[in-house]
């Protein structure tokens, strides 16, 4: 265990998150862990980490962080205009940090959402079998808050010697384009029986804008209203990151990392997996449009998400 960082700024909302804390929605315990899962586990095989190993996840305006001792650093995610000692700072690639230096944060240039990893990962206290930060309850990361000025973070044992880990980068393949403007893939229902044809067909043909209203618990869409048959509410059953409520107003809410455990309101489809973290990274005023896929399909997407991020586990040589 060592130091790693500093804070001097705290930016927007900085917080400790990991893969989030699974098996306990059924006590009422939200799940949260990254909003984008994917640049969080890339983020960590870059500097040698477990794919779920704690990070700090940075939103819009990043914080300014002291580096307490040498590290080994990566951010992956949105681009934030990172720098290391006011010199600019690539994503995707790991990167040395010596004692003194300065991480700090610039103009946003495509995103929202950046994970900043460390090698031996962020130490914080693990409540129910993760580090992740749930403020509304005050779980998990740094005191259950987001990160503050004058807190002192830090670091687990890095798994190689440093010279090693500085210097990863990924294919181009393998890193998102959050940029390009995509139809975001779902799988339709589980209620559709709420809705006519004509509203199905509506959802996947229209554009939603993303408003002001969204956060880590959802984003609130504004397009064409899904009226329903008969009423909005179900009894409450549920909630899977990416489920699409659609309440009495018939405006869509794309549910996230902080999502309830359970929901009252119809639910017309569900975000996959892999297309999850181009929903994340929009920022407000952004367009979705949806098009439907089959679960068979949305399975296939996931297993090779999955076997990348395993090949790259390997090559990274770390084996879980």
């Amino acid at each position: 265990m060592g130091k790693l960082f500093e804070v001097i700024k705290s930016g927007l909302a900085t917080s400790v998150q990991d893969l989030g804390r699974t098996g306990f929605q059924q006590y009422g315990v939200v799940e949260s862990g990254a909003m984008d899962s994917y640049a969080l586990q890339i983020a960590n095989l870059l500097v040698g980490n477990r794919r779920d190993e704690a990070v700090l996840e940075v939103v819009i305006m990043g914080p300014e962080l002291y580096v307490l001792e040498d590290t080994v650093l990566a951010i992956c995610g949105a681009d934030l205009s990172p720098e290391l000692d006011g010199e600019p700072v690539a994503v995707w690639k790991s990167f040395s940090a010596k004692k003194g230096q300065r991480v700090t944060f610039g103009q946003p240039k495509i995103g929202s959402y950046a994970y900043i990893s460390a090698a031996g990962g962020v130490n914080s206290s693990v409540v129910m079998g993760s580090k992740s930060t749930y403020t509304k309850a005050e779980l998990g990361g740094y005191d259950g808050r987001n990160l503050q000025k004058g807190d002192r973070l830090e670091a687990g044992e890095a798994r190689k010697p440093l010279k090693q880990l500085s210097g990863r980068g990924l294919s181009e393949r393998a890193v998102p384009d959050y940029g390009r403007q995509r139809k975001i893939r779902v799988v339709l229902g589980p209620d559709l029986v709420a809705f006519t044809d004509s509203m199905v067909e509506a959802f996947c043909a229209s554009q939603f804008k993303m408003t002001t209203q969204s956060d880590r618990m959802g984003y609130r869409l504004e397009g064409p209203e899904l009226s329903h048959v008969d009423g909005a509410d179900i009894i409450s059953d549920a909630i899977l990151p990416g489920a699409i409520q659609v309440p009495a107003n018939g405006q869509p809410i794309i549910l996230l990392a902080d999502r309830q455990t359970t929901g009252g309101y119809t639910r017309i489809a569900t975000v996959i997996s892999v297309d999850l973290p181009y929903v994340v990274q929009k920022l407000s005023g952004s367009i979705l449009q949806f098009e439907a896929v089959s679960v068979e399909d949305a399975q296939r997407l996931y297993i090779e998400r999955e076997i990348l991020l395993r090949k790259l586990s390997l090559r990274a040589g770390v084996l879980h």
